[in-house]
């Protein structure tokens, strides 16, 4: 269908030009970007944890006829990105060396592990476009929640490693821009395998969990005291609760829908 081609490469377009995210570390002082990544990051774990609970996962039991089916893809999705982070923190320990070139380097392997992400989330996004509107919109607003504050910190990371800052935001957006050649790629694939987005989906889950729990959740243990400890809780809930609102709000586009291959 052509909205899917659309509606996919569209929100794979917007994902890459959040690149641009990183003006915010030009315009505000360090300890003021600090607060307002910390707000993102627990309202990004909200919104990762609800998109593969509320979306992903009911879909998939919907869709794939075996429960185990579902379950081992979202091991996969779990274990995969697992492996990915430990391949990348290994590529980083070789270049955490305090000399200059080494710094240097550090910005071009960010460069590649946020281009591989990119990439991944490019896929993502088509496959979830090709499932329903719903499952759609849901995963973009997921994968943008978590990007905001991922490419801030990458474009820090790019400047620390002594990029301008010109450059940097270039970089950075080059980077981003495999999401479209992602989302490009799975709906040219996608339409010659059948319900190849279906198993996507659990896969997709297992990712986002991996994510929030892995990656975010312990940068929000970071800091101990009670007033943001509260923030932080109610930022994850609003996260899930604009996930639950998209689920409920397309539950009857979601029941009778176009891209229902019921086994």
């Amino acid at each position: 269908m052509e909205y899917t081609w659309i509606y996919a490469i569209g929100s794979a377009l917007l994902v890459s030009l959040i690149a641009f995210a990183g003006v915010l570390f030009l315009s505000l002082r360090l300890e003021k970007l600090r607060k307002i990544i910390f707000i993102l990051v627990s309202f990004a774990v909200g919104g990762l944890l609800g998109n593969a609970f509320f979306h992903l996962l009911p879909e998939s039991y919907e869709q794939i006829a075996n429960p185990l089916t579902v379950a081992v893809l979202l091991m996969a999705g779990l274990l995969s990105l697992f492996v990915l982070e430990k391949f990348l923190h290994w590529q980083h320990h070789h270049s955490l060396d305090p000399l200059k070139s080494e710094v240097k380097s550090l910005g071009y392997i960010s460069l590649l592990a946020d281009g591989f992400h990119n990439f991944v989330d490019g896929i993502l996004i088509a496959s979830a476009w090709m499932v329903s509107p719903e499952i759609g919109i849901a995963t973009t607003l997921a994968v943008i929640l978590h990007e905001i504050p991922q490419e801030i910190s990458d474009f820090g990371i790019l400047i620390h490693a002594g990029f301008s800052k010109k450059k940097a935001l270039f970089a950075n957006f080059l980077a981003a821009c495999t999401a479209i050649l992602g989302a490009v790629l799975t709906l040219l694939v996608g339409s010659m395998i059948q319900n190849l987005s279906v198993y996507v989906l659990p896969f997709a889950a297992g990712g986002f969990i991996y994510l929030a729990a892995s990656d975010l959740i312990p940068e929000l243990h970071k800091d101990h005291s009670r007033r943001n400890s509260l923030i932080q809780l109610l930022m994850i809930v609003a996260g899930l609760a604009l996930m639950y609102l998209i689920s409920m709000d397309h539950s009857h586009v979601h029941l009778h829908g176009p891209g229902h291959h019921h086994h």
